[in-house]
């Protein structure tokens, strides 16, 4: 199929070096109940280009206009809603006066497919809307007072960067398969990626014929395989084996389940069998089930081989027929009597209980070696007022995507039904109209104006000095840190973190949206010497200054943690005062968590706070309503945070 500038597309068959990604895209091809690819990745790895080879291999769709090619429909980050899956059509509504729905994206992707880059940068809802019709192969709209049902049976992949931010897990889940690729070390298919890439640009329909009879073997096999898949036979056996790993490695739900069930399925009609076996339920479980186990946002998805093997063999011990485990047999190969040791079945000193999964399970530390505080909750800091609406999860925020609050000349977000009507009303009688329907013209149109929530950029300052580390303090700073990230993770903040210690203040992380880095930065960072308190605090508003330039949309939020007691350069603390009251002329929010231990308590934490006009509390009050009400005490002026 022709590109979009006219010239043949890179060839699916001539991608090196990506072979699982291809084969994950493959089978989703044959089955699109799997519900669609997670491709996670480093920049420059031909995420995008195995995508837009695949859509060339799919058969041709037969509709009402007649055959025509399978699509390839990219999903843009800040699509609206409206667009996804389709609205009201305002320009037949008011030129016919019947009531029409104008298709979305996911129509247009009907039997092709849907491509979504840096899909964790897309809102979560309409993440959520996007696996649900993958999963379910159908669209169901209730909105704007229509109500719409259309198939969509698609290919959906979504693409990332890690480095960028994370899904959270609990859309990881939806995704029925993930692959994560990177560029190979291998010099030989290093230079065959260049080498094909060089000879596709210097002539690309030559290269494209060349490997045409490769590309026309793979779209036969998924067709063959899509008509061959409702024969191929899951027989009990490996069905058990199925629920068994996914029970071994402690998923949640029994999504794993179905879609190891439907992967496993699908690689058997790829190559051709009638029947799933042991084989083809590990190359689905490679495929489905690494990314589930990810419990905490700062968990790395993934499962090592040996971890697998493991589970593959007490899954085949699990999936033999009753009659051959009944009765097990002795080291000798001879049966065993069901009272030698290790039989026992409520498990004595002889049968010990299993550990928690394949390597020993997870622990509730998560690989961070930080507490998930599953007990605690932490508030939600807010800065005051409305933003103009970066995706997240913190800060009210003017949102193309939230709940309607009134009715907006702009029509953008969709239509405001009774601020349309309350708009045409006073002019009914000068357009004669006497008993019949409502008379609309086109200035009477409004739309909804909606607010939702924005995510900020968090700028931790973290008091790593020689004073905090010596009162065995940093730890539990360190604690806190990790618990405000795993908040600023779950509200899709951006997040910085700067190192106060020694001669100078540090960066240790610029503005990322990736907060795992951040924990992996955190855990590594340098304690000890003087406290130069006001160079911290001057490094974070530099960043804060250079970020409102770069991305104007969020705004700030500063969290110090210190004792407060500033001790390098001259004059310590007043110029840490000053800093502090600079940052609150430039309206930075903030938030002061005063890490001051013992008998006597200097107070110098809570000037800081007053002098930067933001919210104030003690370590220990980190969690649970003391929070809250600390930080609504301290928010009676435009720069402080307050807690929902």
């Amino acid at each position: 199929m022709p590109g979009s500038d006219g010239e043949a597309g890179f060839p699916f068959s001539a991608v090196v070096g990506q072979e699982r990604l291809q084969l994950a895209l493959i089978l989703c091809a044959v089955h699109p109940g799997i519900g669609g690819v997670l491709v996670r990745g480093e920049k420059g790895t031909a995420k995008s280009t195995v995508v837009r080879a695949l859509a060339q291999l799919l058969p041709p769709v037969v509709d009402e206009t007649g055959a025509r090619p399978a699509r390839l429909v990219e999903l843009p980050v800040g699509a609206t809603e409206d667009r996804v899956v389709g609205s009201l059509d305002l320009e037949r509504v008011l030129r016919d006066g019947e009531q029409a729905f104008r298709p979305g994206l996911l129509a247009a992707a009907h039997h092709g497919v849907l491509y979504v880059d840096e899909v964790n940068l897309l809102h979560d809802h309409l993440v959520d809307v996007l696996l649900d019709a993958a999963a379910m192969g159908r669209v169901h709209i209730e909105r704007d007072g229509v109500s719409h049902s259309h198939p969509a049976r698609f290919v959906l992949v979504g693409t990332m960067n890690p480095e960028e931010g994370e899904l959270r897990p609990q859309l990881l889940d939806r995704f029925g398969l993930t692959v994560d690729v990177a560029a190979s070390r291998d010099v030989d298919v290093r230079m065959a990626v260049v080498r094909r890439r060089l000879d596709y640009e210097a002539d690309p329909a030559g290269f494209a014929a060349r490997y045409a009879a490769a590309d026309h073997e793979v779209a036969e096999q998924i067709l063959a395989a899509r008509d061959r898949l409702g024969q191929v036979v899951l027989d009990d056996v490996e069905l058990r084996r199925i629920a068994a790993l996914c029970a071994a490695f402690d998923v949640d739900g029994m999504r794993a389940d179905l879609v190891v069930a439907r992967t496993a399925t699908a690689h058997a009609a790829w190559r051709g069998a009638d029947a799933v076996t042991e084989d083809d339920v590990r190359v689905a479980a490679e495929l489905a089930l690494p990314h589930r186990r990810r419990r905490d946002p700062f968990d790395e998805p993934g499962i090592s081989d040996q971890q697998l093997d493991d589970a593959m063999r007490d899954a085949a011990e699990q999936a033999r027929p009753e009659e051959e485990t009944s009765t097990p047999n002795g080291p000798d190969g001879t049966p065993r009597e069901a009272d030698e040791p290790g039989d026992d079945p409520d498990g004595g000193p002889d049968n010990p209980s299993p550990p928690e999964g394949p390597g020993g399970g997870q622990s509730r530390e998560g690989r961070s070696g930080a507490p998930t505080s599953a007990g605690s909750r932490t508030p939600r800091w807010e800065v005051p007022g409305v933003g103009e609406g970066a995706p997240g999860r913190r800060s009210r925020a003017e949102s193309r995507h939230g709940r309607v609050v009134r009715p907006s000349a702009d029509t953008s977000s969709g239509l405001h039904l009774l601020g349309t009507v309350f708009a045409a009303a006073p002019h009914q009688r000068s357009r004669g109209r006497g008993n019949g329907p409502l008379r609309l013209a086109a200035e009477d149109l409004r739309g909804a104006y909606r607010e939702g929530r924005e995510g900020n950029l968090v700028v931790f300052v973290v008091d790593a000095s020689g004073s905090m580390a010596a009162r065995d303090r940093l730890s539990a700073v360190t604690g806190a840190v990790v618990t405000l990230l795993r908040d600023a993770y779950q509200r899709r903040d951006k997040v910085a973190v700067v190192s106060v210690r020694g001669a100078e203040a540090e960066l240790v992380l610029p503005p990322t949206s990736s907060v795992d880095i951040a924990v992996r930065r955190l855990s590594g960072m340098r304690t000890g010497g003087k406290t130069p308190l006001a160079a911290g605090l001057l490094k974070a508003r530099e960043i804060v200054l250079r970020e409102r330039v770069r991305d104007p949309r969020r705004r700030p939020m500063l969290v110090l943690l210190t004792d407060g007691r500033a001790t390098g350069g001259t004059d310590p603390v007043p110029r840490a005062r000053a800093a502090a009251r600079l940052l609150a002329r430039d309206t930075v929010t903030s938030i002061v968590v005063d890490c001051e231990r013992g008998m006597i308590r200097l107070g110098l934490a809570l000037d800081l706070a007053r002098d930067l006009r933001g919210g104030y509390l003690r370590l220990a009050e980190l969690t649970g309503a003391a929070v809250a009400d600390a930080v609504r005490a301290s928010s009676g002026n435009g720069s402080s945070a307050r807690a929902a």
